[in-house]
């Protein structure tokens, strides 16, 4: 018996900026909460939730973890970094060499993600 990943939770600084950036990036709906917070719910049945909850204090590291993502089908690595780049996604640089199969990129709050070559 194993576990299943349900449920990608970012404390955020501003839930409705991050909640609208990352339904966007990834075609979530939202559903606000009335404590501020704000939960993400993919169309496809099954999948993992993103869950974004008020934060107390600014981020200061590297994450110790991070998502990969897919370009979505149909769609290359750099089309999918520049609709990234358009949704409020910045370039991140987390001492890559150059030669990595992934774009490093981060949210509007400094989250790095990367998008991965398939």
């Amino acid at each position: 018996m194993t576990v299943r990943f349900a449920q990608w939770t970012i404390d955020a600084l501003d839930v409705e900026l991050m909640a609208s950036f990352w339904s966007a990036a990834l075609g979530y709906r939202v559903e606000r909460e009335a404590d501020g917070s704000a939960h993400l719910r993919s169309p496809a049945d099954g999948e993992p939730s993103v869950w974004l909850q008020p934060a107390g204090g600014v981020k200061r590291d590297k994450n110790r973890n991070h998502p990969d993502l897919l370009p979505a089908t149909g769609a290359t690595v750099d089309q999918e970094v520049e609709r990234l780049l358009a949704l409020g996604a910045t370039r991140a640089d987390v001492g890559q060499r150059g030669d990595e199969p992934f774009e490093v990129l981060a949210d509007p709050e400094g989250n790095e993600f990367c998008v991965l070559h398939p």
